[in-house]
């Protein structure tokens, strides 16, 4: 186990290493931050002085030493286009995201688990094939098409819910949340439902497969001949065995969602992380870029790190063992 602990530790350092030298390169040869922070006016001698107090004539290789010292405490610099601190930019943005992913994948989890073992134990009912012909359209509709259809019927036409912002949010020591005011509540529930309707249809299909796969094992076929019930099988044996594979896709999809919800963010003006990124692509704000790259690459490490951890609290053949299968390495 700890031999295993340590073995992912290197791989995730690894990992963020690689994402540490590519947001380098963008942070350093994508256009001239000086250019981009004085104005026309400004002479050569300050430039020439801008760039030697920002440690653009050191070589290479000190500039990526200084950039990894720098993004390990947290510190990206100042944005290009409003002059403030991009890790404070980014911590102000960080709740909204997150809240909104999480909403996303508990959406996910509770109804597309539930829907895939249900068209697993009966694939053959109308019911299970009307899940699964309106599960496609999760998956053949573009995700801004689906916020703007959900703001076109819930918002426009029913004005049941806002389509655009967060709503009301209280501030918890520097940590602003939609969790305890209705309105907050409120404002989640469109861009949760757009954010996670694909993901939902990948679980939905993975936990059918995964079930119909299951059910036609030796096992099962024992534990209905010792008498037990359909409960005890379906729930007890079938579905427990699907968890590992389910654990898998759902740790990396809950990684997508907040790497992807930029689209999302966009289409209702939430005032996330995804959204200042598309901010800063079209005002080429190198430093927030860089940093963006750098926090989804350690969102990504983190949550595959956790997910390969759960597999030993699941699968007990993990454990006597002493490898596991590798979430996405």
């Amino acid at each position: 186990m700890l031999a295993f602990i340590l073995r992912r530790l290197v791989q995730s350092v690894a990992v963020l290493l690689a994402v540490g030298v590519v947001s380098f390169f963008l942070f350093r040869y994508v256009g001239d931050p000086i250019n981009a922070m004085v104005g026309q006016d400004t002479s050569q001698q300050e430039r020439d002085a801008l760039r030697e107090k920002l440690g653009l004539n050191d070589p290479a290789p000190v500039q990526f030493f200084h950039f990894l010292v720098n993004a390990a405490q947290g510190k990206f610099g100042l944005s290009y286009r409003t002059s403030e601190p991009v890790s404070r930019m980014i911590l102000e943005r960080l709740p909204a995201t997150l809240e909104l992913s999480f909403c996303a994948s508990l959406f996910v989890l509770f109804f597309g688990v539930p829907m895939g073992v249900y068209t697993g134990l009966y694939p053959r009912h109308w019911s299970s094939r009307l899940l699964q012909a309106v599960s496609l359209i999760g998956v053949s509709l573009p995700t801004f098409l689906i916020g703007i259809l959900l703001i076109l019927f819930f918002s426009v036409m029913l004005h049941w819910l806002p389509s655009f912002g967060r709503g009301e949010t209280v501030d918890i020591g520097g940590w602003t949340t939609n969790f305890l005011t209705r309105k907050g509540l409120e404002a989640l529930i469109l861009p949760s439902i757009t954010l996670g309707l694909f993901q939902l249809t990948l679980i939905m299909r993975l936990v059918r497969s995964e079930m119909l796969e299951v059910m036609r094992t030796d096992y099962i076929k024992f534990a209905r001949a010792r008498g037990l019930t359909n409960r005890a099988i379906n729930f007890g044996h079938a579905l427990k065995n699907t968890l590992v594979p389910v654990i898998t896709v759902a740790g990396l999809q809950l990684g997508a969602l907040i790497a992807f919800a930029l689209v999302t963010e966009t289409v209702f003006a939430w005032p996330g992380v995804g959204q200042l990124f598309i901010q800063s692509v079209q005002f080429s704000d190198i430093p927030v870029m860089a940093a963006y790259l750098m926090l989804i690459g350690l969102l990504f490490v983190v949550i595959n790190l956790v997910v390969d951890l759960l597999y030993f609290a699941v699968d007990p053949r993990l454990r006597g063992g002493g490898t596991a299968r590798a979430g996405g390495h």
